[in-house]
This record gives C-alpha cells, sequence and structure tokens, in this order.
C-alpha cells in the first residue's frame, strides 16, 4: 500500500517550496517594519473559542471545522483562522494591559473542510497581522497599505484592493433590519432563509450565481451608515488615497466571519478562477468581548499564501529555472579524498558559503553530474594527486575554467567569488 496525502492538502517540494518561502518571507517583511512582533498560537484550540469569535452562523463553524474530542472528551478543533486565537493569546497573557495598540504578526496553518479546488484547500497558508486596543483609521489604513506593499514587492501588478464599510453596533442594527425584510422577498432555499434570521450580511456573501441574481436590489450597508461610521470609513479612504494606494469601494463587500465590524476590505486577483480573494481583513471591535475580554477595538488581516503563489504563477512571475541549492559542490576521488572533501564542505559552510558534495563513492563523471543538478556554479575536485599536493582543482561550471587552489585558501578565494 502506498500513502498519498489527504484530499485537498498537498506537499510543497523543492524548488516550489522555496519560492513559497521567499513570498512568505516577503509578505511578513512590510509588518516587520512597522513594529509587529511575532505570535505563534497552538494549531488545535478549544472548539467554543471558534463558535464564539468566527459565529455559529457562519459557512466555517457551521460546516467546514475539524473538530474532535481528546482523549478526556474536551471538543477540540484545528484553527480555521487566526484572530481568534492571536485574541485568546492576547487578552490570556494580558499583552492589552501594556502599551497599546497591541502589534503582532504571525505565519501559520489553517484548516477547513472545503470541497477541494485550485486556490481552495483544506489545509493552507496564511500570513497574518493584528493591531489590538486602538479605535484610529490611521491603524486601518496602516495595516492595508503594508498588506498591498507585501503583493508589491512581489511584483504583482493585478491585485485589486476592494473596501467597504459594515458600520457598527449604533448604525447596523437599522441596516440589518431593512436587509431581512428584503432578503424575506426572495426565493431562497430553507438553511439560506434561516440565515437571514441569524446574520443576514452573511447572505449577500453568498456566491452562488442564483443567490446573487436576486441581490441586485438589496440595501447597501453604505447608505445606512450613521455620521461616525462615515467620517472614519472617509478618513480611512484619504489616508489610503494620500499613500498611494488605488482601492475601490465595494458597498456589497462583506467578509465571511462574524466578527467584522466598521472596516472591510479584501485583496482580490483575477488569475485564480473562481477563488478571487488572495486576502483580506477588517475591523473588529466587538470580538474580544464576545470571548470574555474587556473591550478592545482591533484591525487585522491574512493573506494567503499558496493563493498569492498561485497570483504569481498567473502574472508569469515566477522563474521556471530553478535556482540553485548551492554555490559549491565538492568531487572526491577515493576514499582518503572524501574525508577530506567531508571537512572541506564543513568549513565552506561555516564561512557561510552553501556546499554539498557527492556522496556513495560515485566516480568523477557521475560526481560531475550531481554538481550539474546541484545548480552550483562551482565544483571542487579532489584526487590523490590533489591530496599529496595539498591543493584542490576549481573549476567554473559556467565557463569551465579550471584553477588549483591550496586547501587552506579555498574559503578565501571562494568567498571572493561567489558574493
Amino acid at each position: 500500500m502506498s500513502f498519498q496525502a489527504p484530499k485537498g492538502t498537498f506537499d510543497w517540494l523543492p524548488p516550489r517550496s522555496e519560492r513559497v518561502l521567499a513570498v512568505r518571507e516577503a509578505l511578513v517583511a512590510p509588518l516587520r517594519l512597522a513594529g509587529y512582533g511575532y505570535v505563534e498560537t497552538p494549531v488545535f484550540e478549544d472548539t467554543e473559542l471558534f463558535k464564539r469569535g468566527v459565529g455559529e452562523s457562519t459557512d466555517v463553524v457551521s460546516k467546514e471545522m475539524y473538530t474532535f474530542p481528546d482523549r478526556a472528551g474536551r471538543s477540540l478543533t484545528l484553527r480555521p483562522e487566526g484572530t481568534a486565537s492571536v485574541v485568546r493569546a492576547v487578552l490570556q497573557h494580558n499583552l492589552h494591559t501594556g502599551q497599546l495598540p497591541v502589534k503582532l504578526w504571525y505565519s501559520g496553518s489553517q484548516f477547513r473542510y472545503e470541497r477541494a479546488q485550485k486556490g481552495r484547500y483544506r489545509h493552507f497558508w496564511q500570513v497574518g497581522a493584528e493591531a489590538l486596543g486602538s479605535e484610529d483609521p490611521a491603524l486601518d489604513a496602516e495595516l492595508i497599505v503594508l498588506g498591498a506593499r507585501g503583493f508589491a514587492s512581489l511584483g504583482l501588478r493585478q491585485v485589486r484592493l476592494l473596501v467597504n464599510s459594515l458600520g457598527d453596533k449604533n448604525c447596523r442594527p437599522a441596516y440589518r433590519a431593512a436587509l431581512q425584510e428584503f432578503l424575506r422577498g426572495l426565493d431562497l432555499d430553507e438553511d439560506t432563509r434561516a440565515r437571514i434570521e441569524i446574520n443576514p450580511l452573511r447572505v449577500l456573501d453568498d456566491k452562488r450565481p442564483e443567490v446573487q441574481a436576486q441581490l441586485t436590489g438589496a440595501p447597501l450597508v453604505v447608505d445606512h451608515l450613521c455620521a461616525a461610521c462615515k467620517s472614519y470609513h472617509e478618513e480611512v479612504r484619504s489616508l489610503l488615497t494620500a499613500s498611494g494606494v488605488a482601492f475601490e469601494d465595494d458597498p456589497r463587500l462583506v467578509r465571511g466571519l462574524d466578527y467584522y465590524t466598521r472596516t472591510t476590505f479584501e485583496f482580490v486577483h483575477g488569475g485564480l478562477g473562481s477563488q478571487s480573494a488572495v486576502g483580506g481583513g477588517g475591523r473588529y471591535d466587538g470580538l474580544s468581548e464576545m470571548l470574555g475580554g474587556p473591550p478592545l477595538p482591533s484591525v487585522g488581516w491574512a493573506l494567503g499564501v499558496d493563493r498569492t503563489y498561485l497570483a504569481m504563477e498567473a502574472e508569469g512571475l515566477l522563474d521556471e529555472a530553478a535556482p540553485g541549492r548551492v554555490q559549491v559542490y565538492g568531487v572526491p576521488l577515493g576514499d582518503d579524498a572524501r574525508r577530506r572533501m567531508f571537512l572541506l564542505v564543513s568549513e565552506l559552510r561555516e564561512a557561510g558559503i552553501s556546499a554539498d558534495m557527492a556522496f556513495g563513492g560515485k566516480g568523477l563523471k557521475g560526481a560531475m553530474k550531481g554538481a550539474d543538478r546541484s545548480g552550483a556554479r562551482f565544483a571542487l575536485i579532489l584526487g590523490e594527486r590533489d591530496l599529496a599536493a595539498e591543493a584542490v582543482q576549481l573549476k567554473d561550471l559556467t565557463t569551465a575554467e579550471q584553477t588549483e587552489v591550496p586547501l587552506a585558501q579555498v574559503a578565501d578565494v571562494l568567498k571572493g567569488k561567489v558574493q
């Protein structure tokens, strides 16, 4: 029997996996420059955390969570998203009693039992950022700008930013009532009708064409914003404009989780088929209280690492030539040469030069084939005659030029060539 990865999951293998690491680093770099600190939370949490934090009416909680009892009978769930865990950690460790906002970033696996398709997986990677404890439109704008910078640094040109406001607890009830009244008059299935009563905004997020076709005349939240929410949203928009970040107002944009208030946004890309979002987020001022904490107005986002990679692929930004695994490859001929090469390769690594060597006693031809496959620019060939002369043959694999270098000077000579 041969095992395979579970449905809806996949393995990242070299050289693609190296590029994925680079994507993750690029998305994180702007956050570090803005003073966000790294947080790592458990991959599984108390199920109740997500039920309360994400919302029982969401597809995530009602259909997509990997939930299981542990041996003591406690209900645990693999995290379907990162925000609820981060807020839980902030409250548990009293980070909110120090300097505000608490700025944190994370990177890791999320798990959802979704219908597997391109860009939508059951195990996926996200980079996320949260700024907790401050109600300030400049903070919303900062996070959006940092996300946009991450995408731009990867060379992506077709990422569009959609922005909306969902109002707050003062103005949303009137909008909610108007929306419910409109939705009750539509031809919808039983599950969707039930959702109208629990969280009608979620119906607007329904991607099915037969539902979307009926939503054309739906009341828009922007028409129901109170004066405070309106001026807050205007400030976010003007800060984005002043920062040179292009965006589109999307009055129909709602996010799939229950905790969002006021600012909500999505980064979308046309090259991913039906799963066009490469990231998104918004403000979630009431989440801390939902989890039993004090008021802690916050804003955050999550960017999909695998979707960003697919967007780069769609724009032709991924160089097809595999990057070299190492800069230098050792070719020892004979047992004594192999022992000396082993030490030489270690010396090079200590000097900061990436190096590998032929293993398994290959002859010259087989070892040189390994050197080519490694992507190294230089080969070090060491035979018995070289050992006696305490030297090694340094071969430039791009020009085929070969020179003899004393063993004691190899690291210094190579440092000058590979930097």
